[in-house]
């Protein structure tokens, strides 16, 4: 495969030349295999946690599928995003961010959902902080299979002062894997998904679309409820609360244009649901009528929801509770 990245021998000025070049969404070195007829293909966006992974899912799909926070390890499952534009089907495949500071069961299945998704796809979207590379990213990167084509996602390259000194963390990351191309970008900005999602379609393979043109995703409305409340929960109690709380879904009906919703928030320790309760219960109120609003207008529908919180001891350290609460 011909690519459109450095190598070791190339100098500044090549290498300022390419960061030129694919800022201005010319990338003529992939295979363009513009042909006419369906194509569809599977594309994972992988990285550690926190780096964008789900904001940028949500931008690609043009609407909010996979739920978002300043906390790291929020996303927990597979999530699959579906883009339908043109004679190209777009199939997103967002993951959980690799765990490497804890080995509970919680984090050895949020890793297994990693692996079994980059070793099935078509095409790879590597995501790091443009300039950045550490420990953390490198155990990512260790994961990439060698046979699949993967582009280095430079998010938040619109933070990025001095571009000049990108071309010497460009030629190291280079050196690191043969990524088939570089995409400077923020996923924030629609331009620069436009031009993402231009370079993408040249590894779509043709084949039949696998979803219909109008789906956005392969999650049930049941699973989409318990991501919203998680969000809400982990977005409103900030850093005090551990990452391991979880929410299920006890009850979800449909009554005509009515939605009735349980969930529980599990947590880990008494202390813990003090503070999802908050003062005179304020905070899990506010937890609740966040969630219901986002809901009614993800549904289109009324939604009644009752949120209970119960304290799971040690749930992310039991593999077979692991399981029981919908982690693969």
């Amino acid at each position: 495969m011909t690519t459109d990245t450095p190598s070791p021998g190339q100098t500044p000025q090549d290498l300022d030349a390419m960061l030129a070049q694919a800022l201005s969404g010319r990338s003529g070195a992939a295979p363009d295999r513009s042909v006419e007829g369906q194509r569809c293909g599977l594309i994972a966006i992988v990285g550690k946690p926190n780096v964008g992974k789900s904001t940028l899912l949500n931008a690609l799909v043009g609407q909010k599928i996979s739920i978002t926070s300043s906390k790291a390890q929020t996303t927990r499952h597979r999530i699959t995003g579906i883009r339908t534009l043109e004679n190209a089907q777009y199939v997103f495949v967002d993951t959980p961010g690799f765990q490497t500071r804890h080995g509970n069961a919680l984090n050895r299945s949020l890793n297994k959902t990693v692996l079994g998704a980059v070793n099935d796809v078509d095409l790879i979207l590597f995501v790091v902080e443009a300039g950045q590379f550490n420990l953390a990213d490198a155990k990512v990167l260790g994961l990439l299979p060698k046979g699949i084509p993967a582009l280095l996602i430079a998010n938040k390259f619109d933070q990025i002062h001095r571009r000049s000194e990108l071309a010497p963390w460009l030629r190291d990351m280079q050196e690191r894997h043969d990524f088939a191309e570089f995409v400077p970008m923020s996923a924030k900005t629609a331009k620069d998904i436009e031009r993402l999602l231009g370079i993408c379609q040249k590894y779509l393979p043709e084949q039949p679309w696998i979803y219909a043109a109008d789906e956005l995703t392969d999650r049930s409305d049941r699973f989409m409820a318990a991501e919203i409340v998680r969000e809400k929960l982990f977005r409103l109690t900030g850093d005090e609360l551990p990452y391991t709380s979880t929410v299920i879904i006890d009850k979800y009906e449909e009554e005509g244009g009515l939605r009735r919703i349980a969930a529980t928030i599990v947590v880990e320790r008494a202390g813990h649901k003090g503070m999802v309760i908050g003062e005179k219960g304020e905070k899990l109120k506010r937890i609740g009528t966040e969630a219901r609003q986002e809901l009614e207008t993800l549904t289109g529908h009324k939604v009644f929801l009752e949120i209970w919180v119960k304290v799971r001891s040690g749930w992310a350290d039991d593999d077979a509770r692991v399981r029981s609460f919908g982690y693969e």
